[in-house]
């Protein structure tokens, strides 16, 4: 038998097409890989649309960069100058201008003079004197005003330069060391570190550059034509260190300095009559050098002031050798203070009022407790601050200011600003608890200590006065009845008193813990006596954190290591007659 022919010639045309498909599928997968992988590592050179960059969206948009950062306010160009929002220069460039939103004024306080601009003048005034520019400084739009460059140049520590296409300044404000560096070849600055990132500018071989943040691969850089962006560190060379220099004088606000320890006392004045304690009361202090009489108050919103000024009192201190340095408060009568200190004409009238009757009498200071301003009234409050610094500057006259310790919510007081344009930064060391909050002590070391090393961050000690207090709170527990815990809400935490105090002098607190025969006990953390007593006969408790004159001398202490100017006691009349001996080892 024959054998049958094996079908080979029908299977292998069948498996060339499979084989051919899948070397297809293969090449396309390989072109996709290698596609894939040159696409991923060949930079882009899409450039970005840089009015996008700063974000410019109207003609008269100019993009801003301040130092090292794209700011999201934009300047103004308006017939052809350069303008920036008041708010913007105040936060960031010079907190000095001061917009008067009410009548519509720009003002600047210099050392010896005020400034000022009505809106849309190219006039200004030095003082009285008139001076002109070729252009408005200041213009405003809605709620909005803005400055042109170019004067807040003149007393600014600061440079610009303005570039078209886009419409973009580069603002300088710093002027330490900075590290530049050139291109080694053509390159481009990226918006982000990546070759992926769209290009912002092309630079040339060469071409300087200001080395911002140096990174592994990429650096951040700003060129000089005002754009920030990134590039390669393998372009760069070695970064130098360059010195920036700016011919630019800042101003001088001289200050009164006192050649000794301050010892100042506050002295109450309620009345004309209050006058004539002067002699009985100082006769009974020792090493006082200073008085500070509460003179003078607002009197109402339109910046006048009451005053119980006396000829005879300041005649009479000054045959002791005793400085006056009267007091202005806003808090005698009912005044919102803002409604005052945020109109330019009442600041002035204010100012007027008290630097008239500093010269009448012949006072040797102004001391200003405004208390329990709101934030929105920070700014006013410094201008007003600036403003009678230059009065007293001009007529020699001590300007001292009240403060609270240092606390977050009253940041805006702005001790640091005080400490520039003012004589003295007095601390006013005590209410560390006070009527409507917790019990505790008035003003325990740790609490002085707190106060003093948060102001001495600020201000310089030589410029740091002490403020004590002759005076402590009497707190009282009283148990609460049936009725009132019935109607009290059970979602609050529960207290079983109802709580008052009351404050008190040396010699009152002295006396009731005689008369229930009531040891104090030391308490070293609080560097305070406490004393409790327990009373039958009304059923509650009273506890007292007293100042006496090993609490005083702690605090003194405190005022002598941290080299302060000296220290202020609240008030005359309070004390106990041997706290003057403590108090006079450490000012004499």
């Amino acid at each position: 038998m024959k054998k049958k022919k094996r079908a080979n010639r029908p299977i292998k045309q069948s498996v060339k097409p499979i084989l051919a498909g899948v070397l297809f599928v293969f090449i396309v997968l390989l072109i996709a890989l290698l596609s894939n992988i040159i696409k991923k590592y060949t930079p882009t050179s899409e450039h970005i649309k840089l009015a996008k960059y700063f974000n410019i969206e109207t003609e008269d948009q100019v993009g801003l960069v301040i130092q090292d950062e794209i700011i999201e306010k934009k300047a103004k160009l308006i017939d052809g100058v350069v303008y920036l929002e008041y708010n913007l220069v105040r936060d960031n460039l010079n907190e000095r201008f001061y917009w008067d939103s009410n009548e519509n004024k720009l003002l600047y306080a210099l050392p010896q003079d005020l400034i000022s601009v009505d809106v849309g003048s190219k006039d200004y005034y030095v003082g009285k004197k008139k001076n002109t520019k070729n252009y408005a400084i200041i213009k405003v739009e809605g709620d909005t005003a803005y400055i042109a460059v170019d004067f807040i140049k003149e007393y600014t520590d600061m440079d610009y330069n303005f570039f078209k296409e886009p419409n973009h300044v580069m603002i300088v404000n710093e002027w330490n060391e900075v590290l530049e560096t050139s291109l080694k070849k053509d390159s481009e600055i990226r918006l982000l570190g990546g070759i992926k990132s769209p290009i912002v500018e092309d630079l040339k071989k060469g071409e300087t550059v200001t080395l911002l943040e140096k990174g592994k691969t990429w650096s951040k850089v700003r060129t000089k034509s005002g754009f920030l962006g990134y590039i390669k560190n393998n372009k760069l060379n070695q970064a130098k260190e360059v010195k920036v220099n700016r011919e630019f004088k800042q101003p001088e606000y001289t200050n009164i300095k006192k050649d000794y320890t301050i010892n100042m006392v506050w002295h109450q004045i309620t009345n004309a009559d209050a006058n004539g304690t002067l002699l009985e009361a100082i006769a009974k202090t020792k090493g006082v050098n200073t008085i500070s009489p509460t003179w003078f108050a607002l009197s109402d919103e339109e910046g006048n002031i009451s005053s119980l000024a006396s000829q005879s009192y300041v005649n009479y201190a000054h045959q002791l050798g005793i400085e006056v340095w009267a007091l202005v408060s806003n808090f005698e009568v009912e005044v919102d203070t803002n409604k005052v200190l945020s109109y330019t004409s009442k600041r002035e009238k204010l100012i007027n009022q008290l630097i008239a009757e500093a010269i009448e009498y012949n006072l040797d200071g102004i001391n200003v407790d405004f208390e329990e301003l709101s934030k929105e009234t920070g700014d006013a409050f410094l201008q007003f601050i600036r403003e009678l610094s230059i009065k007293c500057r001009n007529n020699d006259i001590v300007l001292s200011i009240d403060n609270y310790v240092p606390m977050s919510h009253t940041a805006f007081y702005n001790r640091k600003e005080q400490g520039i344009v003012a004589d003295y930064v007095v601390i006013m060391g005590y209410d560390e608890h006070y009527e409507g909050s917790e019990e505790g002590s008035v003003a325990s070391k740790s609490f002085v200590e707190t106060g003093i090393i948060n102001t001495l961050k600020e201000v310089p000690a030589e410029k740091v006065i002490l403020g004590i207090p002759f005076y402590t709170r009497i707190w009282k527990e009283t148990p609460k009845t049936k009725e009132e815990i019935a109607k009290e809400d059970p979602n609050t935490d529960y207290v079983p008193y109802n709580l008052t105090s009351v404050p008190a002098g040396m010699e009152t607190v002295e006396k009731m813990l005689k008369g229930y025969n009531v040891t104090p006990v030391w308490d070293e953390k609080l560097g305070q006596y406490y004393a409790q007593i327990l009373e039958k006969n009304e059923g509650c408790t009273y506890k007292i954190w007293l100042e006496a004159g090993k609490s005083i001398e702690e605090k003194l202490k405190l005022m002598k290591t941290h080299k302060l100017a000296g220290v202020a006691e609240w008030k005359l009349g309070l004390e106990k007659s041997e706290i003057w001996d403590i108090i006079l080892k450490y000012v004499n």
